[in-house]
C-alpha cells in the first residue's frame, strides 16, 4: 500500500485532507483509522458521492478511473461561520461545480427562471412599480441581480435552509424579490398580506413555526408589534419599504432589524467575496434544492374556518409556469398590469410564468386602476371577476349618464353584437350546453340560420365596434385578454365583453392545486365554462355519496389529480386525508360537469371543457328537501345596479331569503329622491323596489327569493366578511346577521 497525505489549512477556510491509494479492496474506512491526531477534521462535510462498489466514503467522495479504480477522499472542516448552502442550481450556477448545473431551460426550482430571462431579456424592463417610494422601474438583469443579492443578505442575517420566514406585505417589486430571494435560500417563505387582521397573522405565524419577519414597512409593524412580540419568538425583521427610524415600538430593541437596502448591501458584499473564493478554487459546500422540497407555505384565505397551511412543492409552481403559455401566449414586450395580492397562489403563479415570457408587469391598485388602464394601455390584466363586474358596471353608468340619443345608440349597439356573438358562437361550435343531441337535419338547419343571421348583423357589429365599442377599449386597454380566476365570472359579464371585443378568459383552480387546473384557450373560448384542464391535468367528476364516476354531462363533484396537486396541509395529516386520497386525488369540494364530446352541432368544439355550478358547502337545503345552488340566484340578482352586494340564505327554512346591500346612490335616483341619506330614504320603499328588482332578474331562476333583509354596511375585507381576494365569507355574514335573519323569518 502506497498513501500520499496532503494537508492545509488557513484561517477561516476549509481545511482539506486528500488520501490518493491504489489500493484494491472490498472495504475501506477511514474513520476511525485516522487516529486522534486528525481529531481537527471532525465534523467533516460530505462534498458529493458516486456510486461505488467498495464501502461509502463517509465525508468524502469517490472517483473511479480505468479498471484500478482509484479512490480520492477530500475533508472539508468548516469555520463556525460557514455553512452548507441550499441554493437554486441554474441562479447560482457561477458557484457551482460545471457537472452539477442544468441547462437553461432545466429549472429544478422555481427562482432558477431569473437565470434563464435574465440571459433572454437582459436589459427589457420587467417591473414597473409608481406608486411606492421611491417608485421602481427593473430591468431583468436588475431583478436577478436583487433577488440574488438579496437571498445572500438573508443568509448573513442568519436564516437557513428549510426554515420558515413570515413575509406579511402587499404586492410591490420588493415584494417579488423577497419572495424569490427566501426561496433561494432553501427556506420556506410563509406568505399574506397586511390586511389580515392581527391575530390572523399571529395563528399563521406560530403555526407555521417561522423564525423571523419580512414586512411591508414601518407602519405595518407599528401595527402588529405588540400582538407579535410578546407572542412569538422573533430572530429577525426586515423592512421592504420605509426606514427603521419608523418603528416606533421599543419592544424591538432585542431584535435585530433590516431595512431592505441594508439586507441588500450585506448580500451584495458576501456575495463578493464567494466569487472572489470561488475564484480561486474554494469552492463552497452546497446541496441543490430539489424540485419535491416545499418552497411556500399558503395559508388559504378560506370562506370559512380557520385557514390552513398548504404545502407548495417547487415543482409544483413550476408545472404551471410550464403550462400557462397554452392560455396566454405572451410574447416579449407585452404588458401586464398586477393588481392582485401577489401572495394569493392565482396572482403568484401568473407573476412567475409571464416573466419567463419578457413581458412588462406594472404594479396598481384597485383605487388607480381605472387611471392606470388608461394610462398603460396593458395586453393584458389577471384579476377576479370582481374586477370585472366592477369595470361593466363602470361602462354602464357612463352609457346610462350620457345623452338619450348617445345611450339608445349605444345600448342598441350593444344588443345587436350580443345577438351576433351568440349566433356567432353556434356557427362555430361553441355554444355550451349540456345535452345537445340534436337530429341531424335540425343541426344543419340551425347551422345555416346562424350564418344567415351572422351575415344580416355583421355590418352592424362593426358599425358598434368603429362608433361605440372603440371608445371604451381606449379607455380600458386590455387588448389581448382579461384572465380571470379565484371565484365565478358570471355569465352576463362574459357575454358582454365579448361583445364589444375584450377577450375573458376564464379559468379555474384552487390553492390546493397552485391553483390552476382548467382555464380556456384562446382558440377555444367557450363562455359559460372554465375551459379544459392544464396539461398533465386529470380531472373527473364523482357523486357525492358514492364516489363513482359520473359521465360526461352529469353533475357531481369535482376531483383533480396532476403535478400541480399540494404535498399536503402543513402539520395537518387529518384534514390532508379529508381532500387528498392515496391516489393522489383532490376532492375540490366543487360541484361541476364536463361537456360531452359531439361530432357536430351547436357544442361540436365543446367537449371536454369543464362547467362549474357552485360549491358543495354553500348549497342551501330547504325544509322541503329541495337543495338550492345560491350562486345561480346571486348572479342574475346582481345584473340588477341597484344590488351592490347580495347572499342568499335559508338553511333548514321553508323558502330562500337574501341579505342584500343596496346601491342607495342608484335607488335614490329611481325614487326621484335628491339625498340619499334623506328621511325619505326608508328601508321600506327600499325592500319593496328590490323585492321587484328581485322578482325582474331572477324570474328565470328555478328558485325564488321571499323575505329580504337589507345590510347596514358593505362587506369588506377589513370587517372580515370578504377575503382578500374579494370573495364573500358567507358564513362570516351570515354569523353577523344571526339574529335578524332569525327575526326575519319568524
Amino acid at each position: 500500500m502506497s498513501c500520499l497525505f496532503s494537508v492545509s489549512t488557513s484561517l477561516n477556510r476549509m481545511t482539506s485532507v486528500s488520501l490518493h491509494s491504489n489500493l484494491i479492496s472490498s472495504s475501506f474506512d477511514h474513520g476511525p483509522g485516522l487516529g486522534p491526531e486528525f481529531a481537527f477534521l471532525l465534523p467533516l462535510r460530505c462534498l458529493g458521492s458516486a456510486k461505488f462498489s467498495y464501502r461509502r466514503c463517509v465525508g468524502g467522495r469517490f472517483f473511479r478511473l480505468a479498471r484500478r479504480p482509484t479512490i480520492k477522499c477530500e475533508f472539508k472542516t468548516l469555520s463556525e461561520e460557514q455553512q452548507v448552502r441550499r441554493c437554486s442550481p441554474l441562479l447560482e450556477s457561477v458557484l457551482l461545480p460545471s457537472d452539477n448545473i442544468p441547462d437553461s431551460g432545466d429549472w429544478k426550482a422555481v427562482p432558477d427562471i431569473w437565470k434563464s430571462s435574465a440571459e433572454k431579456y437582459g436589459d427589457r424592463i420587467a417591473l414597473v412599480d409608481p406608486y411606492h417610494d421611491p417608485p421602481s422601474e427593473l430591468t431583468y438583469k436588475q431583478l436577478e441581480q436583487q433577488i440574488l443579492e438579496f437571498s445572500e443578505g438573508l443568509r448573513v442575517v442568519g436564516l437557513k435552509p428549510d426554515e420558515k420566514l413570515a413575509l406579511f406585505a402587499d404586492n410591490s417589486c420588493r415584494w417579488l424579490v423577497a419572495d424569490q430571494g427566501i426561496m433561494a435560500t432553501g427556506a420556506i417563505n410563509v406568505v399574506r398580506g397586511t390586511r389580515s387582521s392581527n391575530e390572523e397573522l399571529l395563528h399563521i405565524y406560530n403555526h407555521s413555526e417561522s423564525v423571523a419577519l419580512v414586512v411591508d414597512n414601518p407602519d405595518f409593524f407599528n401595527r402588529i408589534a405588540e400582538t407579535f412580540i410578546s407572542r412569538a419568538s422573533i430572530k429577525f425583521i426586515i423592512l421592504l419599504w420605509g426606514e427603521k427610524s419608523g418603528i416606533t415600538s421599543k419592544v424591538t430593541e432585542d431584535i435585530a432589524v433590516f431595512s431592505f437596502k441594508e439586507t441588500i448591501e450585506l448580500g451584495r458584499e458576501s456575495h463578493q467575496k464567494l466569487i472572489n473564493s470561488h475564484k480561486e478554487g474554494l469552492n463552497c459546500i452546497y446541496e441543490a434544492i430539489n424540485s419535491d422540497d416545499i418552497a411556500t407555505l399558503v395559508y388559504t384565505s378560506g370562506t370559512t374556518g380557520n385557514p390552513k397551511g398548504v404545502m407548495l412543492t417547487h415543482q409544483n409552481l413550476l408545472h404551471q409556469i410550464r403550462n400557462f403559455w397554452d392560455m396566454v401566449p405572451a410574447v416579449p414586450g407585452d404588458r401586464f398590469l398586477s393588481m392582485l395580492p401577489s401572495w394569493h397562489a392565482y396572482e403568484r403563479a401568473a407573476e412567475y410564468f409571464i416573466f419567463t415570457c419578457g413581458v412588462e408587469q406594472v404594479y396598481t391598485s384597485v383605487q388607480n386602476l381605472k387611471e392606470d388602464l388608461k394610462h398603460y394601455q396593458p395586453h393584458y390584466l389577471i384579476a377576479v371577476p370582481l374586477v370585472y363586474e366592477t369595470l361593466y358596471r363602470g361602462i354602464q353608468k357612463q352609457i346610462s349618464a350620457s345623452s338619450t340619443a348617445r345611450k339608445l345608440v349605444a345600448l342598441t349597439f350593444i344588443k345587436i353584437s350580443l345577438e351576433y356573438m351568440e349566433f356567432k358562437r353556434i356557427c362555430e361550435g361553441k355554444f355550451l350546453a349540456r345535452n345537445p343531441n340534436q337530429p341531424p337535419f335540425l343541426v344543419m338547419f340551425e347551422w345555416l340560420l346562424a350564418r344567415i343571421i351572422c351575415a344580416i348583423l355583421w355590418p352592424l357589429h362593426i358599425l358598434g365596434s368603429k362608433l361605440v365599442y372603440s371608445k371604451i377599449l381606449s379607455a380600458i386597454g386590455i387588448s389581448k385578454a382579461g384572465i380571470s380566476g379565484g371565484g365565478s365570472l358570471p355569465l352576463y359579464v362574459d357575454r358582454f365583453f365579448e361583445a364589444i371585443g375584450v377577450q375573458l378568459q376564464n379559468g379555474y383552480g384552487l390553492t390546493e392545486a397552485s391553483p390552476v387546473v382548467a382555464a380556456r384557450r384562446p382558440a377555444c373560448n367557450v363562455l359559460g365554462s372554465v375551459g379544459h384542464p392544464l396539461r398533465d391535468t386529470e380531472v373527473k367528476v364523482v357523486d357525492s355519496e358514492t364516489d363513482e364516476i359520473l359521465p360526461s354531462g352529469s353533475k357531481g363533484i369535482i376531483k383533480v389529480r396532476g403535478p400541480q396537486v399540494m404535498k399536503g396541509y402543513f402539520k395537518n395529516p387529518s384534514a390532508t386525508k379529508q381532500v387528498l386520497d392515496k391516489d393522489g386525488w383532490l376532492n375540490t369540494g366543487d360541484i361541476g360537469w364536463i361537456s360531452p364530446n359531439h361530432s357536430r352541432g351547436r357544442s361540436c368544439r365543446c367537449g371536454g371543457v369543464i362547467v362549474l355550478e357552485g360549491r358543495a358547502k354553500d348549497t342551501i337545503v330547504l325544509t322541503t328537501g329541495e337543495n338550492v345552488e345560491p350562486s345561480e340566484i346571486e348572479e342574475a340578482a346582481l345584473q340588477s345596479n341597484l344590488i351592490q352586494q347580495i347572499v342568499i340564505i335559508g338553511q333548514d327554512q321553508r323558502r330562500l331569503g337574501a341579505i342584500i346591500v343596496p346601491n342607495k346612490e342608484e335607488i335614490a335616483k329611481k325614487l326621484s329622491i335628491l339625498d340619499a341619506d334623506s328621511s325619505e330614504f326608508s328601508k321600506e320603499k327600499m325592500t319593496n323596489l328590490l323585492r321587484t328588482e328581485l322578482q325582474t332578474w331572477t324570474s328565470e331562476c328555478s328558485f325564488h327569493i321571499g323575505p329580504i333583509l337589507i345590510a347596514d354596511a358593505p362587506f369588506m375585507i377589513d370587517g372580515g366578511l370578504m377575503t382578500p381576494t374579494m370573495k364573500i365569507r358567507r358564513d362570516k355574514v351570515i354569523a353577523k346577521y344571526s339574529d335578524q335573519i332569525a327575526e326575519l323569518y319568524k
